[in-house]
C-alpha cells in the first residue's frame, strides 16, 4: 500500500467544513425542537385524541416511517413547487427533518403514553380536568422521563440522516465533504475529517440530550 495521506487542505477549506458543522448543528436545533414537538401532539392524537383525527395521524406517522427520508425530502424540494410553494434548500431540508422525526417520535412518545398507570387518568379527571389538561399536568412528563433515552438516540439517528440533505444542496457538513474532495482529489482525507466530525457531533448531542433529561426529570439526575 503506498497511499500517502495528505491534510495539507485542511487549513484552506477549514472555512467551509466550519459552515457545514454551522449548518448541520442548525438543522438538528430546528429539527429537533420542531419535530419533538410535532411528535407530542401527534401522540396525544392517537393515544387520548378526538377519533375523527386519529386516522390522519395514523396515516400521516405510518407514511413516513415507511417511505426513504430521501424520497421525503425530494418530494419537499422538488415536488412541492408543482403545487405552487417553493422552498430554498434549508427550509426544505427543515421541513423533511421534522416531518420524519415528528412521525418517528410520535410513536417512541405513546408508548410512554400508554404504559402510564390508568390511576394518573383517573386522578386527573377527579380534578375535573379535561382530557388535554391531564394530559399536559399529568400524564406528558412522566411518559417522556420513561422514553427520554429512546427518544435522545432517535435525535441522534436523525442529525446522521440529515447528510443526505446535500443531494438538495443544502451546504452541510456532508456536502462540505463532497465540495472539498471535488477540489482536492483527497477523498479519502475529506470522508475522514467528515465521519470524525459527525461522531463528535453524534457524542455530544447525546451528552447535551442527557443533561437536558436531568434538567427536566429530577429524578433521572438522582439515580
Amino acid at each position: 500500500m503506498n497511499y500517502q495521506f495528505d491534510f495539507g487542505w485542511l487549513f484552506e477549506y477549514y472555512p467551509q467544513i466550519v459552515k457545514g458543522i454551522a449548518i448541520t448543528i442548525e438543522l438538528i436545533a430546528v429539527g429537533g425542537v420542531a419535530g419533538i414537538s410535532l411528535g407530542i401532539v401527534c401522540a396525544w392524537v392517537r393515544a387520548l385524541g378526538p377519533a375523527w383525527l386519529k386516522p390522519v395521524v395514523a396515516a400521516y406517522v405510518e407514511l413516513i416511517r415507511n417511505t426513504p427520508f430521501l424520497i421525503q425530502l425530494f418530494f419537499i424540494f422538488f415536488g412541492l413547487p408543482s403545487l405552487g410553494l417553493q422552498l430554498g434548500e434549508l427550509q426544505a431540508a427543515n421541513l423533511a427533518m421534522v416531518v420524519n422525526l415528528g412521525a418517528y417520535s410520535s410513536e417512541i412518545i405513546r408508548a410512554g403514553i400508554q404504559a402510564t398507570p390508568r390511576g394518573q387518568f383517573e386522578a386527573g379527571a377527579s380534578l375535573a380536568m379535561s382530557p388535554f389538561e391531564t394530559f399536559r399536568h399529568v400524564v406528558l412528563v412522566p411518559s417522556l422521563e420513561r422514553i427520554w433515552p429512546a427518544l435522545s438516540s432517535q435525535v441522534v439517528i436523525v442529525m446522521l440522516g440529515s447528510a443526505v440533505v446535500s443531494q438538495i444542496a443544502a451546504e452541510d457538513l456532508t456536502f462540505a465533504a463532497n465540495f472539498i474532495q471535488s477540489r482536492t482529489f483527497r477523498a479519502f482525507e475529506a470522508y475522514i475529517v467528515s465521519t470524525a466530525v459527525y461522531l463528535l457531533l453524534a457524542i455530544l448531542l447525546r451528552q447535551l440530550l442527557a443533561m437536558v433529561g436531568w434538567a427536566i426529570f429530577p429524578k433521572r439526575a438522582a439515580r
